[in-house]
């Protein structure tokens, strides 16, 4: 029997949206089991750094950084470049016979019919309903054939210099004492216990990393806020926010991360059952943090040359 093309809309709209499911609970799982994705990578043989797609370059953002450590920590693959079928195909490569792709979404939108209708009888423009498409892309460990330029990795940094020098570049206001480190939106400053209170330079930064992620968050800088859409969870997307940033700077940095905040996973897990699209929120407002404070550390006159 033929369907009418406003059901055919409707239902490919569906399944659109169920996408945000899919993936939430996909995420869920693995918290669920005790193991935080986006801290695997570093605990496997999967790949460090943020992943990247091996003939644009480009870093992936957003839900895509979680999804691709997620499957690079599971498959244990040792590149964390990726690319599409057709993209293996346009640099004279192939996709091993056999080999299952990972699943990375893009945002885009839809207009429903009832949408078109209601603008044709109004000077109102048609309301465009947000969904995800989904993608396939392929780690380069499952293709054969590429010749793409491996990309230039600068050394993985190892003294305290360096990752003073980055945290310093991001022109953060950090004062050091006390035994508790914390973001005062109200006068725009990190406190941070004195660096010879931690083990090494890389327990240092992985808590400068996750209060820099909050101080991006002010008013003048992102202008950052949940309140309105989470309510009482508030709290908790920011806490999120900061602990995905925080294991990107780490990632870009070359310092292993570890979970600061395990006590927040069960608040963390009930969010996200509660809203399928939390995590995909609190991944972009992750990736927006990580590269402001990129670009801030890059643009300022504090001498790089020792955080590169």
């Amino acid at each position: 029997m033929a369907r009418n093309s406003t059901s055919t809309n409707t239902d490919a709209l569906g399944e659109r949206l169920d996408l945000y499911a899919e993936v939430t609970q996909t995420i869920l799982a693995q918290m669920e089991s005790g193991t935080l994705p986006w801290t695997r990578p570093w605990k496997t043989s999967g790949p460090s750094g943020l992943p990247t797609n091996a003939l644009t370059t480009n870093r992936y953002s957003g839900i895509n950084v979680i999804l691709l450590w997620l499957s690079g920590a599971m498959k244990g693959y040792s590149s964390s470049r990726w690319m599409t079928y057709l993209q293996a195909m346009q640099v004279g490569g192939h996709v091993r016979r056999g080999e299952r792709g990972t699943m990375i979404v893009k945002a885009s939108t839809y207009v429903p019919q009832s949408e078109r209708e209601r603008s044709e009888g109004s000077e109102e423009d048609p309301r465009a309903v947000p969904f995800l498409k989904r993608y396939t892309v392929f780690n380069l460990d499952q293709i054969e054939g590429v010749d793409v330029p491996e990309p230039v990795v600068s050394t993985p940094i190892v003294a305290d210099a360096a990752l003073d020098a980055f945290v310093a570049a991001t022109g953060a206001d950090i004062r050091f004492g006390g035994d508790e480190a914390y973001y005062v939106p109200s006068r725009d400053y990190i406190q941070c216990p004195q660096p010879q209170a931690f083990e090494n330079a890389f327990d240092l930064f992985r808590v400068q990393s996750h209060e820099l992620a909050h101080w991006t968050g002010a008013t003048h800088r992102l202008d950052r806020t949940f309140g309105q859409r989470f309510g009482d969870a508030a709290y908790q997307m920011e806490e999120l926010v900061a602990e995905l940033a925080a294991a990107q700077i780490c990632a870009v940095k070359g310092v292993p991360p570890t979970t600061r905040h395990a006590a927040y996973l069960q608040s963390w897990i009930t969010l996200m059952k509660a809203d399928k699209r939390a995590i995909f929120t609190a991944a972009r407002h992750a990736s927006t943090a990580v590269e402001f404070l990129l670009a801030a550390a890059q643009a300022s006159p504090v001498d790089m040359r020792l955080a590169a």
